[in-house]
């Protein structure tokens, strides 16, 4: 066969959004699709609060994965902002990733409702089934069959481990299935679309999900106000704000040793992240209310 003759494989190209309630493993599925650490993951809920991309690519495809905030109800503005990102993630999917785990016991209407008007393929994942006999898989594979027959279009049902591993080159194999003919959106060595200074402040936010309890992760926010990238090191300067100064005492601790601790933690990932070393200044800062202030929010990304 001649140059002329050989025969090209098409480009495949599209977005790839995983949406489902919160704490259902949505950020360990994408971590694990496009084998980098973008995510932050805690065993709380609502621990993701943006829309991030992980951008996965091949000779002949790449794939733009969305991780998003998992679907509630909005108590505050920032619940809002955070359900607005789940729902233009619906509307600009091509492919949908739909998530539950063995373990959820949801609203289905609160599920199917923000689904309804989805054009995109959409494929169930039934997670976490590492954790329970394999005929309970059978019995929520078929609940799933049942209850959404007549209210939404699945394309697939398919039990997977998002921490094991399992299942997830099915998952692959039915996006690429699903994916239309495109050229690449992004540039091919491009794995996301958020700037350096944004996994900086997640990174310090995983490890207040991680070190402290009751409210204090929910009422704090991370906001780097200072990133400098040097040769050798990197110097990050963050502002933790709270809403109140009893939350400032708990975050920061006995003689500043708890929020000592977030920084040594969130430093080395960072470092490992980054490739470098890093040197970080955490500071609090008390702002009331700061998750109903639209104005505030908007600063924040929250758009």
């Amino acid at each position: 066969m001649s140059d002329n003759q050989k025969v090209t494989t098409p480009h495949k190209a599209g977005f790839v959004n995983i949406v489902g309630k919160p704490n259902v493993g949505k950020s360990t599925l994408m971590n694990q699709m496009i084998g980098e650490k973008l995510s932050i993951i805690s065993s709380k809920a609502q621990t993701t609060r943006h829309r991030i991309m992980g951008i996965l690519n091949g000779d002949d495809f790449q794939i733009v994965y969305s991780d998003t905030p998992g679907i509630m109800q909005p108590a505050y503005e920032l619940h809002k902002a955070m359900m607005d990102f789940v729902h233009t993630s619906i509307e600009d999917a091509d492919v949908i990733l739909l998530v539950t785990d063995m373990f959820d016991s949801p609203s289905v209407e609160e599920i199917v409702k923000p689904l309804k008007k989805a054009t995109a393929k959409i494929i169930l994942l039934i997670n976490k089934i590492d954790l329970v006999a394999p005929e309970k898989v059978e019995e929520q594979k078929q609940f799933w069959q049942e209850t959404l027959k007549d209210q939404l279009e699945i394309a697939e049902i398919l039990p997977v481990s998002a921490l094991q591993g399992t299942n997830t080159a099915q998952i692959f194999d039915l996006i690429i299935k699903y994916l239309p003919e495109h050229p690449a959106y992004y540039d091919k060595e491009a794995i996301t679309d958020k700037p350096e200074r944004f996994f900086a402040a997640e990174m310090i936010r995983e490890q207040i999900f991680v070190n402290y309890t009751k409210e204090i992760p929910y009422c704090c926010e991370v906001i780097i106000t200072s990133f400098k990238d040097e040769p050798t090191i990197l110097k990050i300067r963050a502002e933790i704000l709270v809403e109140r100064p009893t939350q400032k005492g708990i975050l920061i601790g006995h003689q500043g040793e708890k929020l000592k601790k977030v920084g040594i933690e969130a430093r080395k990932n960072m470092e490992k992240f980054f490739g470098k070393k890093v040197f970080l200044e955490q500071y609090v800062k008390v702002e009331p209310d700061w998750r109903n202030k639209k104005n505030l929010l908007d600063r924040l990304g929250y758009q």
